[in-house]
């Protein structure tokens, strides 16, 4: 089965040696799991939810049978407008839905610098597409246990360290286990 993780460097595990982030760790969960997968890494640092869109068809050659969609870090930290943030997830959705692969959103939280506002706004750019969706699988931080421990993150404070990714990958394995349940029998062969 194959399992494309479209993302940033959240997922391509920026500052890492290779083979220590995101997809690599994730699939050999899976693997240890008893779940054969291949985890597509479609992680570019620096993409923004637009950027992702823009390169999907490009992920879709893959030919995925489900997906983890973990962008937006990089919307909120520039500020970038929610609204545009929305409309680029909305087109990423459609086309995976269209194609009948099954996903698993992985939500984002805007910096706090940002205002109350903003990270209300930002937020509900997941939530809306949720509501819209409800055969989508929402996991809603993707940082979630991650985020301000320092000792799970590289110096930056931004991406995780080894440990940081053992533990997100710990953490999202249960979700992305519903999620490949939900490929159908014959797309999995």
């Amino acid at each position: 089965m194959r399992l494309l993780a479209l993302g940033d460097s959240l997922t391509a595990g920026y500052g890492l040696p290779r083979g220590e982030g995101f997809a690599p760790k994730l699939q050999q969960a899976l693997v240890a799991a008893g779940r054969p997968v291949r985890v597509i890494d479609a992680g570019v640092s620096g993409d923004t939810m637009a950027g992702g869109s823009a390169r999907l068809d490009w992920a879709l050659a893959e030919r995925p049978q489900a997906a983890i969609v973990a962008l937006g870090a990089n919307d909120g930290l520039r500020g970038l407008p929610p609204a545009r943030m929305a409309e680029a997830l909305e087109s990423i959705l459609s086309r995976l839905e269209a194609r009948r692969i099954p996903v698993l959103l992985a939500g984002m939280l805007a910096p706090p610098n940002l205002g109350a506002e903003y990270g209300r706004a930002f937020e509900a750019v997941y939530r809306d597409a949720v509501t819209k969706r409800p055969d989508l699988i929402f996991y809603p931080f993707f940082l979630d246990g991650i985020a301000a421990q320092r000792s799970l993150n590289q110096a930056d404070g931004i991406h995780p360290n080894q440990a940081g990714v053992a533990e997100l990958v710990k953490r999202i394995l249960p979700v992305t286990e519903q999620l490949l349940d939900r490929v159908p029998p014959a797309a999995a062969g």
